[in-house]
């Protein structure tokens, strides 16, 4: 299982939301490439990249910070997602460096061009899947959709998508554990790696991630920045799994 830090672009800066709303955040770097060099010197593989401010407008808008990221922490394999919602913003994405693109809102409220867009870039799209309970939450998590998250999993899966991510909004941000049963469930239902994310908070909640031998890789945000794991020893933890 792969463990992949977070950075949340709000106002080019690296910030955390607390369970998505955004006039409640914690400003915890003001040069996030800066960041990105350190995850990867603790020995990330991975990068995971939100555009916040790109996710509420719906269109993408730290692109420059995004860039800056990719040409400074050369080595890390990063995805990006927030507000990517048209074909040449993917285009775009791609052609600064980025591995693989992450779609959610886009992907709910028009399947059939996500569709497409999946087959055009096989391989390097990733579907975000954002829930309360099991209904699935878009536009920066300001709305809630009637659409369950395996229903929709299961659909997608047909796709020759790179992964599925599975945030629990409740849990994101607030430090509280991750929902390792509906991710496992989530997991099982597929034939795709599941990441999960949203509330990973201690290197026991990593282990217990790796445990259920379904889930690909974590996400982890918050409990970074507060120091709650550490990176180097989650991921040292993960590649001693049998």
């Amino acid at each position: 299982m792969f463990v992949i830090p977070a950075i949340d672009i709000l106002g080019g800066k690296c910030v955390r939301l607390i369970q998505g709303e955004y006039n409640r955040y914690i400003n915890y770097e003001d040069n996030p490439a800066k960041k990105a060099i350190e995850f990867r010197n603790a020995g990330a593989e991975w990068l995971h990249i939100i555009d916040l401010d790109g996710a509420k407008i719906g269109r993408c808008v730290n692109t420059d910070t995004i860039r800056q990221i990719v040409q400074e922490a050369k080595g890390l394999k990063i995805q990006v997602g927030g507000g990517i919602r048209d074909r040449d913003s993917i285009t775009k994405i791609l052609d600064m460096g980025v591995t693989r693109v992450i779609l959610g809102t886009k992907a709910v409220s028009d399947f059939e061009w996500f569709g497409r867009v999946a087959q055009e870039f096989a391989g390097k799209i990733v579907l975000s899947l954002d829930a309360r309970g099991s209904r699935i939450a878009t536009d920066g998590w300001k709305k809630d959709s009637s659409l369950e998250i395996t229903e929709l999993a299961k659909k997608a899966a047909q796709l020759p998508l790179a992964a599925i991510i599975y945030t629990d909004i409740n849990r994101d941000g607030m430090l509280a554990g991750p929902n390792i049963e509906r991710t496992k469930q989530l997991a099982e239902a597929v034939n795709l790696p599941v990441i999960a994310a949203g509330g990973v908070t201690t290197i026991e909640d990593i282990t217990k991630l790796a445990e259920t031998k379904v889930i690909s890789a974590a996400i982890v945000g918050r409990a970074l920045y507060e120091g709650t794991i550490n990176l180097a020893e989650a991921i040292n933890l993960c590649k001693k799994q049998p």
